[in-house]
């Protein structure tokens, strides 16, 4: 049987690491697939030196891969949201099969592009955009297709998770952390998209998708950094047992789909408290199977390379099938997704941590305690430090129960509204994950 012939837009990391994987691997993968995969054109603003594409093509226009009528599957790892879209809409149009790394792309323009790909009997595969090397997305669409997913918690940027670690284990600051990261290469020169949870509520909308069937709906999902997070709060989190995680958290309730992502404080014996550094994990909750965990690396080369790569061998293996029986893009048949609404933060529901600076006057923990008796919020625990030298103020930290977040809101307000409680309060959702 003749070779799939593949084109690869964009030869940076992970376009090298996948050209070096096919390259590398071509036996085994030919063997996996039933036939072999052949790279038959590059579309490349400059040359990758960890990659040797000698023999292989080259061009600079990435639409002239889409164009190419020897193409079979246009591999898109250019990024962005413009170009990419247009590339990705051009090759299905011209009833070519895509893979993509590009969350973005995929949380922002899928069903579009989904619908498009349906209409065309093509395939859009996107394995390499959540998680890096880690297959979550075959858990969730297929492994898994027996279940109905209850929630799913994930720590699905690599470059947050690496700060939070650093800062936990060595007492640093967010900002000299954050230089590192950046001097390491797991940071962009501007990191507002790691940083501030928007590549993890791309990854987030993709896996709630699969796992509720719903629509893509990433302006919906709620996004909170962790640039205001402090070695304080991070030692104190430790004192009562938790870490704090920066987590995708996704969950089906009665009323609504929860769909956010935040810092939150996780039980330090839970297995996915003690993912640290740049590793990424996803723990999924099923009624059939119960929780289960997915860990490893979330971005880098080869482990993205590995998700795209495998995408190539599932798409090859479908050309010959009926695309009425493909395994459906977002896991649910498209007419068959659920109009289950995305809840707005104010309905979801969470326990939470609040750290209070208040002057070192009797009957404070009075007050806070009775506010939040009035709002029918139960409290968990209570830890009030020493005073602080420099300015005489008592910290006093409150773990609640769970409670709808617009209740919070409203006792937060109450207490800044104190005379005896100096500044804003700080709020971290709490989740158990059991």
């Amino acid at each position: 049987m003749k070779p799939v012939k593949v084109g690869i837009c964009g030869l940076g990391t992970v376009g090298g690491g996948t050209f070096n994987v096919l390259k590398r691997n071509a036996e085994e993968i030919a063997r996996r697939a039933g036939r072999g995969i052949e790279v038959a054109q590059i579309a490349a603003r400059s040359s990758n030196p960890q990659c040797d594409a000698t023999g292989t093509p080259i061009t600079d226009d990435v639409f002239a891969v889409a164009d190419n009528p020897e193409i079979d599957i246009v591999i898109e790892l250019i990024g962005g949201y413009t170009v990419a879209r247009e590339l990705v809409m051009r090759a299905i149009d011209n009833g070519k099969h895509v893979v993509t790394a590009n969350k973005a792309l995929i949380a922002v323009h899928g069903n579009e592009i989904f619908a498009r790909a349906s209409e065309k009997g093509v395939i859009v595969a996107f394995e390499a955009s959540v998680a890096g090397g880690i297959p979550i997305i075959k858990a969730l669409r297929e492994g898994l297709a027996g279940n109905r997913i209850n929630w799913l918690a994930g720590i699905i940027n690599g470059t947050g998770n690496f700060i939070l670690t650093e800062m936990r284990e060595k007492g640093r600051a967010f900002e000299d952390v954050l230089a590192e990261a950046q001097a390491l290469g797991y940071a962009e020169a501007d990191p507002t998209f790691d940083v501030e949870g928007i590549d993890a509520a791309h990854k987030l909308t993709i896996l709630a998708s699969i796992a509720f069937g719903i629509p893509l709906q990433f302006d919906k999902a709620y996004t909170e950094g962790i640039t205001r997070l402090t070695t304080a709060d991070v030692g104190y989190a430790e004192a009562l047992g938790y870490r704090i995680k920066h987590l995708g958290v996704a969950r089906s309730t009665a009323v609504g789909i929860e769909l956010r992502v935040h810092p939150t404080l996780i039980p330090a014996d839970r297995l996915i408290a003690n993912v640290n550094g740049v590793m990424n994990a996803v723990m999924v909750n099923g009624d059939a199977v119960g929780s289960t965990l997915y860990y490893g690396a979330g971005a880098g080369m080869e482990p993205t390379a590995s998700a795209v790569v495998a995408d190539l061998v599932d798409v090859t293996r479908a050309l010959t099938t009926d695309p009425t029986n493909r395994v459906p893009h977002l896991a649910f048949q498209a007419e068959q997704l659920s109009d289950h609404p995305v809840l707005p933060i104010g309905e979801c529901e969470s326990a939470y941590y609040l750290r209070i600076q208040a002057k070192d006057h009797p009957g404070v923990l009075a007050q806070l305690a009775s506010i939040l008796s009035e709002r029918g919020i139960n409290i968990e625990s209570i830890m009030q430090k020493e005073a602080e030298e420099h300015d005489g103020l008592v910290p006093v930290i409150l773990l609640t129960h769970r409670v709808k977040e617009q209740r919070i809101d409203d006792a937060i307000a109450a207490f800044e509204a104190l005379d005896d409680v100096v500044g804003s309060v700080v709020r971290i959702r709490v989740e158990q994950l059991n």
